[in-house]
C-alpha cells in the first residue's frame, strides 16, 4: 500500500508545485502566461525526471565503484537487491568527509546508491546495511522523483518571478503597470519559495519515515538503521556540508540533513527529528520481535 500512498503524494505535489508555476504566468501574463509556463513546468518535470541522478551524483563530486573498490558495500546491496526481487543499482561513492547516503534515479532499472568516505568510514557492515535498506526503499517506494521533481520546480517558480521583473508581458506597460509588476515579482520571489519549500516539507518529513520502516523490514533489523542515524546525527554535527545551491536541493535526497541545523531552523528541516527516528524504529523492533 505504501507504494501506491507515495504515488499519490508524488501526483498531489507535481501538482501544486505547477499550479504555483502557472499562477505566477497568470498572474504576470494573463492567458498567455498560463500557456508559457505550462510549458515550462513540463519541460522541467521531463528535465527532472531524466536527470535526476546525474545531477545529484556531480554535486556529490561522486565517482563510480565496484565489488572490487567497496566490496562490503557491493555485497550488501546486492544481497538486499535481490532479497527485494530488483535490480543492482549503479554504486557510487562520494569523496567527503561528511557521513552520508543517497540514493537516486527515477526508477529501481534506472537508480544509484551513493555512500559518502565519511560513512563508510564510521558505520560497521550492519549499520551500513541498515542505511543501505533505507536508501534502497527510497527507490522502491519512487520516492526520488517527489524531491527531485520538487525541487526544479521550485527553482523554475524564482526564474518565472525574475523574468516577470524585467518583462512584462501582459499590459500597456505603462508606470502604473510597472510598479505593480515590480511588486508582484517582488511578493512572488518572497513567498513563491517559501510556498515551494512547504510543500515539499509536508511530504518529505513522511517520506523519510516511510523509508525508515520500509527499510527496517528489508533487513530485518531496526535496530541497525537506529544504531547508524545515532552516528549521523554526531558525525554531521562535526563535520556539516557547506550549503552550496547545488547541495541545497540534493540535500532532501541524503539520509540525514548533512548541513548544520540548529535553532528555529529545525522546524522547517526536510527532515524529521533524529529522536523521533530511532523511538519509531525502536518501537518497530519490538513489534517485530512479537
Amino acid at each position: 500500500m505504501h507504494r501506491y500512498s507515495n504515488g499519490l503524494k508524488t501526483a498531489v505535489l507535481l501538482a501544486a508545485l505547477s499550479g504555483l508555476i502557472m499562477l505566477v504566468g497568470v498572474i504576470f501574463w494573463g492567458g498567455q502566461g498560463l500557456v508559457i509556463a505550462f510549458g515550462i513546468a513540463l519541460l522541467t518535470n521531463g528535465f527532472a525526471y531524466y536527470n535526476s541522478d546525474k545531477l545529484a551524483l556531480r554535486s556529490m563530486r561522486a565517482y563510480p565503484v565496484d565489488s572490487a573498490q567497496q566490496p562490503v558495500m557491493y555485497r550488501v546491496v546486492q544481497e538486499l537487491s535481490a532479497a527485494s526481487g530488483q535490480p543492482m543499482p549503479r554504486l557510487y561513492v562520494s569523496p567527503t568527509d561528511a557521513p552520508n547516503a543517497f540514493a537516486t534515479g527515477r526508477n529501481p532499472e534506472h537508480a544509484a546508491v551513493c555512500c559518502t568516505e565519511g560513512i563508510l568510514a564510521m558505520l560497521d557492515e550492519r549499520e551500513l546495511r541498515g542505511v543501505l535498506g533505507h536508501e534502497l526503499s527510497h527507490v522502491y517506494n519512487r520516492d526520488i522523483l517527489i524531491a527531485s521533481v520538487a525541487a526544479a520546480l521550485a527553482s523554475v517558480i524564482m526564474f518565472l518571478a525574475q523574468i516577470a521583473w524585467f518583462i512584462p508581458l501582459g499590459g500597456g506597460g505603462g508606470r502604473d503597470d510597472r510598479e505593480g509588476n515590480a511588486l508582484g515579482a517582488l511578493l512572488i520571489m518572497i513567498l513563491g519559495p517559501i510556498a515551494a519549500g512547504l510543500i515539499q516539507l509536508a511530504i518529505s518529513r513522511s517520506r523519510e519515515y516511510q523509508a525508515d520502516q520500509s527499510g527496517s523490514v528489508l533487513t530485518r533489523d531496526p535496530l541497525a538503521l537506529a544504531s547508524a542515524l545515532a552516528k549521523l546525527e554526531a558525525g554531521t554535527k562535526q563535520r556539516p556540508l557547506k550549503p552550496t545551491p547545488q547541495l541545497q536541493s540534493t540535500s532532501a535526497l541524503m539520509i540525514a540533513n548533512p548541513f548544520n541545523v540548529q535553532g528555529v531552523s529545525q522546524l522547517f528541516s526536510t527532515h524529521p527529528p533524529i529522536e523521533e527516528r530511532i523511538a519509531r524504529l525502536q518501537e518497530l523492533a519490538r513489534q517485530l520481535q512479537r
